[in-house]
């Protein structure tokens, strides 16, 4: 279905950013060349420069004589007119020298340049400097500047050649960047469209090398493992729905109908009425159940947040059950944190979530057995630990008594709505925390525990 065109790449966000690198890349280039010509021919050009103020002076220091001589013997030697000296009298008339004409100057003693049409027919550009000696005849040093100027056309085709290089490698590495990036993303979309289609088993695809892609499919994955989650919770909730609030529903309908069938005196209405009024009481709490762990789902008392020790909380709550453990002669233990175990989060909400654990370890545990409470602090981690000795829950049921109205086969008889767990796992997502149910040998033991912090 998906196939990556040229068309497309220019639209890709890594061809793009390729493109504004290379351009980048490219002036910067283009300036660190041009720095360096500039220097290179400010160089050479100082020393043609002084070359020419040192022939001066070496001339200058000459006998006048000695000096028309070695201007000869040099002019002889200096077959290809590299460094041509030339000596004129005070109207420019030639007196030795290579070159016979006086070029025309701005001023005396400063290096200027000309075009030297030399006797065999080659032009030559020439860089030189007139100096007018003590008895008036000028002096004329020059230096050839054919190589210099061959060595900067040799720096400006190199600069043009490593430009173009460089925008063509640019260019192939943006098309690749664009290629490669639309390929993924291509993967991506072929996920997605998979997913929309009804495979929520599908995640997008993760490479592991933590690059942007990987960070955003990574936060998806997570999203989308939430969204299963919620849709089989809703699943499950809509069965279980149908399978235990079905009984107090028919119970409820047959005990009005039983009374309107059979006509009862109106001293027997208010009985009638009693066992409805309980009936419907009890779909009203298992209702607002539900309702408040939607509400802690939806995160609506997030901003009750404040600074709590959970020491305090698993004590309320551990007096708060103690007389039902007496009653069934249950040994209730409680083993505080050594250090205050504070963490931030919403109190009423932590100590629901500890009175619901403690409701079904001693509901599910039998007569004197010991139901132990234990708030723990370690290694960064704090949290709150129930222990009983009832009959533990199957493994294979530790995740689904996490939703709401699942009841086991074995709890279906006792009193409850299958709401317990499924509050406290709500109220563990919210502060962070990890509900975890695990073999007590004895028993059962159940874990709450997330990260210490404060808050801010």
């Amino acid at each position: 279905m998906f196939s990556v065109h040229l068309s497309d790449i220019p639209r890709t966000i890594s061809f793009r950013t390729g493109l504004m690198f290379l351009a980048l890349f490219g002036c910067s280039f283009l300036a660190l060349f041009g720095y360096l010509y500039w220097q290179t021919a400010v160089y050479l050009k100082a020393e043609a420069d002084t070359a020419l103020h040192r022939q001066v002076d070496n001339r200058s220091l000459q006998a006048p004589e000695l000096r028309a001589q070695e201007i000869r013997k040099h002019a002889r030697q200096d077959v290809e007119g590299r460094l041509p000296h030339s000596l004129y009298s005070a109207d420019g008339e030639l007196i030795a020298g290579a070159i016979d004409v006086l070029p025309a100057f701005k001023e005396l003693d400063t290096p200027d340049q000309f075009i030297w049409n030399k006797p065999d027919g080659n032009h030559r550009p020439i860089r030189f400097m007139v100096h007018r000696l003590e008895n008036g005849q000028l002096l004329l040093v020059a230096q050839d500047m054919h190589d210099i100027h061959e060595f900067d056309e040799l720096l400006v085709r190199a600069m043009i050649s490593g430009g173009v290089t460089l925008l063509l490698v640019g260019l192939i590495g943006s098309v690749l960047l664009g290629h490669f990036a639309r390929r993924r993303l291509d993967t991506l979309s072929r996920s997605i469209e998979a997913i929309v289609e009804g495979d929520l088993n599908r995640r997008l695809p993760i490479r592991g090398n933590h690059d942007d892609i990987d960070r955003i499919a990574i936060v998806v994955n997570t999203m989308l493992d939430e969204l299963q989650r919620l849709m089989s919770e809703v699943k499950g909730v809509c069965d279980d729905i149908a399978h235990d609030l079905r009984t107090p529903l028919t119970r409820l309908i047959a005990g009005l109908e039983r009374a309107q069938r059979r006509s009862d005196s109106e001293q027997d209405y208010p009985a009638v009425i009693d066992a409805a009024m309980v009936e419907a009481k009890g779909l009203l709490l298992t209702f607002r159940a539900l309702l408040r762990i939607s509400e802690i789902e939806a995160s609506a008392r997030r901003g009750d947040f404040a600074v709590i020790d959970l020491n305090a909380i698993a004590a309320d709550a551990v007096e708060f059950f103690e007389p039902l453990a007496e009653e069934r002669n249950i040994i209730l233990s409680f083993a505080p944190a050594a250090t205050p175990a504070m963490l931030s989060g919403d109190a009423q909400l932590l100590f629901d979530a500890a009175c619901n654990l403690l409701d079904n370890a001693i509901k599910f545990s039998p007569d004197g057995s010991r139901v132990h409470v234990e708030v723990l602090t370690t290694s960064g981690s704090i949290g709150l630990r129930i222990s009983d000795n009832g009959p533990g829950i199957a493994e294979g049921e530790r995740e689904a008594v996490l939703r709401r109205l699942y009841r086991s086969e074995a709890s279906r008889h006792t009193p409850g709505n299958g709401l317990g767990l499924s509050m406290v796992s709500a109220v563990a997502r919210l502060h962070d925390m990890r509900l975890s149910i695990h073999d007590a040998l004895p028993g059962c033991r159940v874990d709450l525990l997330g990260q210490a912090r404060l808050p801010g």
